[in-house]
């Protein structure tokens, strides 16, 4: 593998395999799916559990979005047949795509029901229309199971159009916790043993439809500190050779580093190299190599070559995958460390050789590689997600802090006028 050429003619062979591979876990999955077997729900055994769990301005909401989806499906199915070509012959039959495994397809027998307009009085009845309904329309809507760190949860209904900065919104609501830019939404992958927080400008819904069926994937609502990292604290990153002189940057100096690295036209990549041990496919072998970060993704040294950008040979690109962390490799894989993070596509959800792992030395190590290749990958988007939570964070403050003063000062009238008070 010392050619370049053969180099990338290997990689490319490896794009053209997974593809395939995809392709045909798609094809396969929507031959066997059916109607019963489509999942609605994430974090949940069954629909109607879902379903049950929903609040009821949440179910009310779904049974009318429901009830509008259907008549403008009827609608247009009567506009179609009302309207043939000018030659008189039906219009060409047009092959849709296949649907994610969220979706319900449409059914056509003559089994399906028409649901009674009248407005139902228990949850019940509401869930009975919800089910019935479900099974005439295509439904690009989730119901999710939210867990918190204390072990508790909170069920919310979400479409293909609202973002994780969206769904963030609605879970501030719902549990009064106090607004703050280190608040995310992850994901755990117990097969592999990996988690990943969602970008604020994600969909939502995409991510989540890759899951199986019947996977063990969960959904937490967490603080997570190092989430705008790069922001808050961006010399680590841009003056990560520089420790010493970068430790008591003052926050006039930090703006500075902001808008020269993310300010202009393009986004400044970090800088980042260093040797990091890379696990052999499918091997509990782990060789050190010297690792450098770009724009397009990361490249290595080949044994015997330079630091030269014409030697480097391309190890990833950030296009089609995403980053995650990792928990107990050490133990699992026999890694130098535990502080390890991988690269892999989204739709794999299980052992694959298409997935990169790659292990640090320390966990600062881990902190540099993770956010830096964030910053590689969404750039600017990632920096209009720091702006947009802080703004939102300092609008959710005010009322918060004052909601808080206003309960303070009610505890204190109920005590009477105590010293210790």
């Amino acid at each position: 593998m010392d050619d370049i050429d053969a180099m990338f003619s290997d990689l490319l062979g490896e794009m053209d395999h997974l593809s395939q591979s995809l392709e045909e876990a798609t094809v396969s999955s929507g031959v066997d799916a059916t109607p019963q077997e489509s999942s609605f729900s994430i974090g949940f055994n069954d629909l109607n559990e879902s379903l049950n769990e929903l609040e009821d301005h949440d179910l009310d909401a779904l049974v009318a979005d429901l009830e509008s989806k259907s008549t403008d499906q009827q609608s247009s199915a009567h506009n179609d047949n009302s309207n043939p070509t000018r030659d008189g012959t039906p219009p060409p039959a047009v092959p849709q795509e296949s649907e994610p495994v969220v979706t319900f397809p449409v059914v056509t027998t003559q089994s399906s029901r028409a649901v009674k307009l009248n407005e139902p009085q228990t949850k019940a009845d509401k869930i009975k229309v919800a089910l019935e309904k479900l099974k005439e329309a295509k439904v690009r809507k989730l119901i999710i199971k939210v867990l918190m760190s204390d072990n508790s949860s909170k069920t919310l209904m979400v479409d293909e159009t609202q973002t994780v900065r969206d769904v963030l919104d609605t879970l501030f609501e719902k549990t009064h916790c106090e607004s703050s830019i280190e608040w995310s939404l992850c994901e755990t992958n117990p097969d592999l043993q990996t988690e990943r927080a969602f970008e604020d400008h994600e969909c939502l819904v995409e991510p989540l439809s890759a899951w199986n069926r019947h996977s063990e994937n969960k959904l937490y609502f967490l603080s997570t500190p190092q989430k705008y990292m790069m922001f808050t604290e961006p010399q680590i990153f841009y003056l990560w050779k520089k420790k010493k002189s970068s430790s008591d940057m003052n926050s006039q100096a930090k703006e500075l580093l902001i808008k020269e690295h993310f300010g202009g036209s393009t986004t400044i990549v970090p800088n980042l190299e260093g040797v990091l041990h890379l696990k052999e496919d499918g091997k509990k072998v782990w060789k050190p190599r010297y690792f450098m970060l770009r724009a397009s993704g990361i490249y290595y040294v080949p044994k015997g070559k330079t630091k030269c950008s014409t030697d480097l040979a391309c190890f990833v690109r950030f296009e089609k995958v995403n980053v995650y962390t990792t928990s107990s490799y050490k133990q699992k894989y026999r890694a130098p460390t535990d502080f390890c993070f991988l690269l892999k596509h989204p739709c794999i959800q299980k052992e694959s050789p298409y997935i990169k792992v790659l292990c640090c030395e320390d966990k600062h190590t881990l902190l540099l590689w993770v956010n830096s290749i964030r910053i590689a990958k969404y750039g600017a988007a990632l920096y209009k997600n720091y702006q947009a939570a802080v703004t939102r964070a300092s609008a959710l403050q005010i009322p918060y802090s004052a909601a808080c003063k206003e309960k303070s000062n009610s505890a204190t009238s109920l005590e009477g006028p105590h010293p210790s008070s």
